[in-house]
């Protein structure tokens, strides 16, 4: 089947209203997990920089990308202890608001609304925990990473590309290529035959793809 990704805003009625619900969500599970650690949570991704996508033609809707970060700086607790007491927590909470129970994938857990009757995915939201911190004097971020075939959660360092994206994406709107990029991401959405190559992945790829062609090659 042929994708169909259409832009919707982040002031859609509808992505309003389950971004609301997300709050009331988080909010709650901090206060579950208060007597062992504290986060703070940020908006990534596609929300962050209103390019929110869902394709007409699928059973997925549209999706979120939300960062937790721990305060745990003494290691208090080990990457196993800090992700199930998260899921466990949003599992106490996230069926009142329509969600079914959380799924650990590697890099994130994921909840979803379903639509059982029409066997489609209304909207998700993926939460990947994170730990902010410095190594020889640089800013790095680490993500809890889940290994299925052992079973094991480890922290691990995001990559090079990550970092980089920042200032390429700074370096695009400076020279009037947002419009441009966006209309390469929803491109690179359409043509994509690869079920496991994720949005962010394609956002990379889409951003990449325009600085070589602009004259970026740092």
């Amino acid at each position: 089947m042929r994708h169909d990704f259409h832009y919707i805003s982040k002031n859609d009625p509808q992505v309003k209203k389950a971004f609301s619900d997300l709050l009331d969500i988080l909010h709650q599970t901090q206060n579950l997990v208060r007597d062992k650690f504290t986060f703070k949570f940020t908006p990534v991704g596609s929300y962050s920089r209103n390019m929110i996508t869902y394709d007409a033609n699928s059973n997925i809707g549209f999706d979120f990308d939300i960062n937790i970060e721990v305060n745990d700086d003494d290691e208090n607790y080990t990457a196993q202890q800090i992700r199930d007491t998260i899921r466990n927590a949003l599992n106490r909470v996230i069926t009142k608001y329509g969600y079914s129970h959380a799924e650990d994938s590697t890099r994130v857990i994921t909840i979803k609304v379903v639509d059982h009757c029409r066997s489609r995915i209304v909207y998700s939201c993926d939460f990947a925990i994170v730990h902010n911190g410095s190594k020889n004097g640089k800013a790095i971020q680490q993500h809890i990473h889940f290994n299925k075939v052992t079973q094991t959660y480890l922290w691990c360092e995001q990559s090079h590309g990550y970092y980089m994206l920042p200032s390429k994406i700074e370096w695009l709107k400076k020279n009037g290529l947002w419009q441009e990029l966006r209309d390469h991401y929803l491109y690179k959405k359409n043509s994509n035959t690869d079920p496991n190559v994720h949005s962010r992945t394609l956002f990379a790829i889409a951003v990449q793809e325009m600085c070589q062609k602009h004259g970026y090659y740092r």
